[in-house]
């Protein structure tokens, strides 16, 4: 059984038309909307048994008292599960787990079965407001944190024909009929940038376009750090559970993370990077001379998604985070830093043409660590410097990490959308947990405080928004090929083959097309990939020396441009990040 609790200020749903002939006929056909609820997004699968309705009663119980929701939908959703149980079995065990919520004094709406439905919600904002469960014989195993394949599964896969699993090891297969033009997952699959495989769900396999884009946002990353004063670093993949039970990650987040082992010993593919961030701060005495030190991570983290939830680039297990960690010494330094991070962040979206559209001061959640004292003392340094900077801010209530409060900030794209990519988070619980201690000016020992900070977020979901924000029409610096050298006819080949290695060398991706084809076409093709520049190269431009060069989106090209101008006004496009 899988579930997605999600904690919505509302939902509203309609049943559209019979998804299964034999379901009852419904007495309300008008639809229904449920205020301050707790929603219950149900996939009831084939090994399900009673075991697993109890399962999921309990756990719907301890969500809804930990985001004090009285009202329940539970909600029909098969996208969850691909190994779904009978229509009869799914309807019974969805009547019995309705009947088992009633009796927990919760007031429980059921969504029609066996329709299909629209529905509209809007979920909130906090750490508890979206949760993915499974209930089943190998879920319980994980969860004893055993980290190892019990002996059977091992024993059963010794054998096995090689031809017959590559079968089964296919691309994922992208239906565009819902999908806009613009999605990022079409733009990928156009430009030839990543692809999705069952064989590792949610996880992005970047092609060798899509790398140079990812490598590019990294490289652009790396030198405003350093210019910043930031020391990179980079920590395990996969660490003892002992460091995620003192940072509380271990409780907080059980069910979201991924568990393995060593000898033994239970381990936690990294769901985030701080905790490592923490040891290496520990690794050497610090002095307040040191401070404020920052320390960034471009770090691969792991978060268990149901599959049902799973969105392109937008929704995956496995992201990269462009984390920084950046320790202070007092509440004044803390303000000067969260200042500087606040102007970086606004420089980077400058960068990308987006625009922010508002900023949020998001506060205590109902669970947290760290006592009052020290959350009222971060919820006004953080108020202080967003007056100071002059910055219109909302408060979200509720909606800070468990270990700290924070600034969310909030960008608009060129379709209107916005989105929570940037955010900075005062701490001061994970440094007490981890006892960071520096020497003040007086040689007393002191607890450090420290900011947590990412600038692109999700890298993954960053570039699908780009994609979409521009339509792949990247900027130049960008572009997985800057330059497309044409031939005009088979006299021009050794022309454009020897332009296109020229350009090369100056730093500029460029590939000359010499293929025996009509010169529209080939800038046809040039367009779909979104080429920034195609030359076309004839007699004409081969006796003068001289270039016809078509801009992208441009109809027309520009004729007579001297070739050093065009490399060096490239090159300097290029380096300028244009």
């Amino acid at each position: 059984m899988r579930i997605i609790t999600l904690h919505c200020d509302y939902i509203k749903f309609r049943a559209l038309k019979k998804a299964i002939r034999t379901v009852e006929e419904l007495k309300e056909k008008d639809g229904k909307e449920v205020p301050e609820v707790l929603v219950v997004l149900t996939a009831v699968e084939s090994h399900d048994s009673e075991i697993e309705v109890k399962k999921l009663v309990e756990a719907v119980k301890k969500t809804a008292k930990d985001v004090k929701a009285k009202n329940v939908v539970l909600y029909p959703y098969a996208h969850l599960s691909s190994n779904l149980a009978s229509p009869d079995k799914a309807e019974e065990y969805l009547y019995l787990a309705e009947d088992l919520l009633k009796k927990q004094k919760l007031k429980v709406t059921r969504a029609p079965f066996g329709y299909y439905k629209e529905f509209e919600l809007k979920c909130k904002g906090h750490p508890l407001s979206e949760l993915s469960k499974e209930f089943g014989p190998a879920v319980a195993r994980e969860a004893k944190g055993e980290g190892k394949l019990p002996r059977d599964v091992s024993e059963k896969e010794e054998k096995y024909d090689p031809e017959q699993l590559l079968r089964q090891i296919s691309r994922a297969k992208l239906d565009t009929s819902k999908l806009k033009d613009n999605d990022h997952r079409i733009l990928g699959q156009q430009l030839d940038l990543f692809s999705f495989n069952e064989v590792a769900p949610g996880m992005v396999f970047w092609h060798n376009n899509g790398r140079i884009i990812f490598d590019e946002l990294v490289d652009f990353w790396k030198e405003e750090q350093e210019y910043a004063g930031y020391e990179e670093i980079k920590t395990p993949q996969v660490m003892d559970s002992k460091l995620w039970k003192v940072s509380g990650h271990w409780d907080k987040y059980k069910e979201n993370n991924f568990i393995t082992g060593y000898e033994g010993r239970p381990f936690l593919v990294k769901p985030m990077n701080c905790p490592g961030g923490m040891l290496v701060f520990k690794t050497s005495p610090k002095s307040y001379k040191d401070l404020p030190l920052r320390s960034a991570e471009m770090g691969i983290v792991h978060r268990h998604e149901l599959s049902g939830v799973l969105a392109g680039l937008f929704r995956v297990i496995q992201f990269t985070q462009d984390d920084a960690h950046i320790f202070c010494a007092d509440e004044k330094q803390t303000e000067e830093e969260i200042v500087g991070v606040a102007k970086m962040i606004k420089e980077f979206y400058k960068k990308f043409g987006l625009k922010f559209d508002h900023v949020e001061l998001s506060t205590r959640p109902e669970k947290r660590i760290g006592t009052d004292e020290e959350w009222d003392v971060a919820e006004k340094i953080l108020e202080k410097v967003l007056k100071k900077m002059k910055m219109k801010y909302k408060v979200n209530k509720g909606d800070g990490a468990f270990y700290g409060p924070k600034i969310d900030f909030h960008v608009k794209d060129s379709l209107g959308r916005t989105w929570q990519l940037s955010t900075i988070q005062l701490d001061f619980a994970l440094p007490e947990r981890f006892d960071l201690e520096f020497t003040d000016k007086d040689n007393k020992r002191k607890r450090t405080i420290m900011l947590h900070r990412v600038i692109y977020g999700s890298m993954e979901r960053f570039i699908g928004i780009l994609l979409e924000h521009t339509n792949g029409a990247l900027p130049t610096w960008l572009s997985p090929e800057q330059v497309k050298v044409i031939s005009f006819t088979d006299r021009n080949v050794k022309a454009a083959e020897k332009l296109a290695s020229e350009l090369k060398d100056q730093g500029i991706r460029a590939e000359a097309d010499v293929r025996n084809a009509q010169v529209s076409e080939k800038i046809r093709d040039s367009e779909i990939m979104k080429v920034p520049y195609a030359i076309v190269l004839g007699d004409k431009e081969e006796e003068s020396g001289k270039l016809a060069v078509r801009v992208r989106g441009e109809k027309k090209p520009k004729f007579g441009v001297k070739k050093d101008k065009f490399i060096k006004d490239l090159v300097e496009e290029i380096q300028d990040r244009k």
